[in-house]
């Protein structure tokens, strides 16, 4: 019975020190201004599309995104873009899409100067596109999701490296009645690099 006594309390010792030192720790990244800036902060991304669609709509591609953004604290911001994921497809099917984006993005603070992110929200985009002789434009409304990492190399900017995707779906009804399968699935995946300037 005693020994059980004295094992408990050693227990909650140790348990009691780690939760200490971890909140220490905690304190120490999260006090730093590096990582705890609060406002308005712009900035571009720059990187690698790949088009994971139907058949002809499989392709790789360069893409951009200007974005405008609110820091409420260390932990959440709001931000919207504007990508150009640019042309991809084929001889047979392609597309040239565009789109407005508005995100939730929460991040945590790792140490001095690193912090990791993810982010969701809402794609608005638009298509103009080609399938075989028939051609139009095409618009509608997508989720996305995605997740990086924020280097802060002075308090007003930074460097990010970011995974995002993009769920989308082409729609060709309009087109013609010949198509057996008119809805095309396709995935946006982007893979860039950024910068960030905050005021």
């Amino acid at each position: 019975m005693k020994k059980s006594t004295q094992l408990s309390m050693t227990l909650s010792a140790v348990l009691f020190a780690t939760g200490l030192s971890a909140s220490q720790a905690m304190a120490q990244v999260t006090d730093n201004t590096l990582q705890a800036h609060q406002g308005v902060y712009v900035g571009g991304n720059y990187g690698y599309l790949k088009v994971d669609g139907e058949d002809d709509f499989d392709d790789d591609n360069d893409v951009w995104q200007g974005l405008i953004g609110y820091r409420f604290n260390r932990y959440i911001a709001v931000e919207g873009s504007y990508v150009d994921f640019g042309d991809y497809g084929s001889s047979m099917a392609n597309a040239d899409t565009d789109g407005y984006t508005a995100a939730i993005k929460g991040m945590l603070p790792v140490s001095e100067n690193i912090a990791l992110f993810v982010k969701g929200g809402q794609l608005w985009w638009e298509s103009d596109y080609a399938v075989g002789e028939f051609g139009g434009s095409f618009d509608d409304e997508s989720l996305f999701i995605g997740a990086g990492v924020n280097y802060a190399i002075t308090r007003n900017l930074s460097i990010n490296a970011e995974y995002t995707i993009y769920d989308t779906e082409l729609d060709t009804d309009e087109l013609s009645e010949n198509f057996s399968d008119t809805d095309f699935e396709t995935d946006l995946k982007q893979a860039s690099l950024g910068i960030e300037y905050r005021f």
